[in-house]
């Protein structure tokens, strides 16, 4: 009897493909995103470069010398660009940095003077930022650091001990490259590098880690929910009540639409429902540009919104909707940056994330309230968004009119 009841389960499991897609194809898709985005492909170690801006006002031969430097590392890849130009892609969040050299660096080596260097860098990115400072202050500390020295004793020197023998200057530069701790705390005085954040100081500003929460689990949640609402219309396919429907007077899309106002309506509800409870609970500030704010909800619930009757359109049951969009969902979360930061993935991955709702959802939130971008610079974001519902909104108005006639 035992083994005539195990038969009997194990043949229902395996004849619901609901079941099986769950149990094994998503565990599987959701490895392989994961494996991916944290680089544990191939067995490879190697690290993805990093792409940092450089803005030389100097022009001398000392800097393009270090700029050539850096640039030959491997894992750095150096973008020169004018300082204008480089701190408003920074600001935009296109790159992690812009390396700064002003007027007067190859003067203040010479002089064994600070130099005027400076590092800004998008503060969301502020894990890349730190393994990068050290590659930087490592190569800059190779590259002129014995040079700023040899110039600040000689400075020393000239002040303090004229007339001092060329000799004997050499030999008290023989002896401190022997002192490898004379030469770099000496060196260190000079050769800090100001590093300096694109937030205004002042600022109003948002935790980086609740804007990740807050914004990637939002989105990854109203899609489980849209897809929910719109299941409904599926059940009423089944129960015959949409088939009814049809024998009013009422045209096969404005069935749709009213189900698509009902989607949106709850959408932008349960986003700022979402967004009031992070100011209330976690001090989210919600308040800092309510205009940005209430048009990337707005746009993000429509993309949502038509995105979950995409899915209740191609489906053909309730229980088929129910794993499709278990599976699609998951893993547009997990590329889209809902489940996983995208500044740590790879570059390849960093660029497949472009087609899912939630990256172009996540990175508008984060332009409001991280980068405190002005309206004018996420407007492009929003605009993705409207273009993604439109899109949807489209293509299930033609598959919905498909399985309607089907049914007449």
């Amino acid at each position: 009897m035992i083994v005539t009841i195990f038969k009997k389960d194990l043949k229902l499991y395996f004849s619901d493909k609901r079941s099986v897609l769950l149990t094994f194809l998503l565990p599987i898709v959701l490895i392989s995103l994961f494996a991916f985005a944290f680089g544990g492909v191939g067995g490879s170690t190697k690290q993805r470069p990093v792409s940092l801006l450089v803005s030389d006002n100097d022009h001398s031969a000392d800097s393009r010398a270090v700029i050539a430097g850096l640039d030959s590392l491997k894992g750095l890849v150096m973008i020169a660009k004018e300082k204008k130009e480089a701190i408003d892609l920074v600001r935009k969040g296109s790159y992690v940095g812009v390396l700064i050299f002003e007027k007067g660096f190859q003067d203040s080596i010479q002089a064994g003077k600070k130099l005027p260097l400076e590092l800004k860098y998008d503060a969301a990115r502020e894990i890349e930022m730190g393994m990068l400072q050290s590659v930087l202050m490592q190569h800059l500390l190779r590259s002129i650091g014995r040079k700023s020295v040899k110039a600040k004793m000689n400075t020393y020197f000239e002040k303090n001990f004229p007339g001092m023998p060329q000799e004997t200057k050499e030999k008290v530069f023989k002896d401190m490259d022997a002192d490898s701790e004379g030469i770099s705390g000496t060196t260190n005085a000079t050769m800090e590098l100001k590093m300096t954040s694109m937030r205004k100081e002042g600022e109003d500003k948002g935790n980086l880690g609740l804007i990740q929460a807050v914004a990637g689990t939002a989105i990854m949640m109203l899609l489980f929910s849209i897809t929910g609402i719109g299941s409904g219309l599926l059940d009423e396919k089944e129960a015959g009540t949409l088939k009814r429907l049809l024998y009013a007077p009422v045209k096969p899309t404005d069935i749709l639409f009213g189900k698509m106002a009902t989607s949106l309506t709850i959408a932008i509800l349960q986003l700022a429902v979402m967004f009031v409870f992070s100011w209330l609970a976690f001090g989210l500030p919600i308040f800092k540009d309510v205009p940005s704010l209430l048009l990337m909800i707005i746009c993000t619930a429509f993309a949502v919104s038509s995105f979950g009757i995409f899915l209740v359109a191609i489906a053909k049951s309730r229980q088929q909707l129910q794993g499709l969009s278990t599976i699609i969902i998951l893993v547009m979360s997990a590329i889209g940056g809902s489940m996983i930061p995208l500044f740590i993935m790879p570059a390849i991955m960093q660029k497949i994330a472009v087609i899912s709702v939630n990256y172009w959802g996540i990175q508008g939130f984060y332009d409001i309230f991280w980068r405190n971008l002005p309206l004018s610079d996420i407007l492009p974001k929003m605009a993705v968004l409207v273009t993604i519902g439109f899109v949807m909104t489209l293509i299930s108005v033609r598959l919905f009119k498909k399985n309607i006639l089907k049914m007449v």
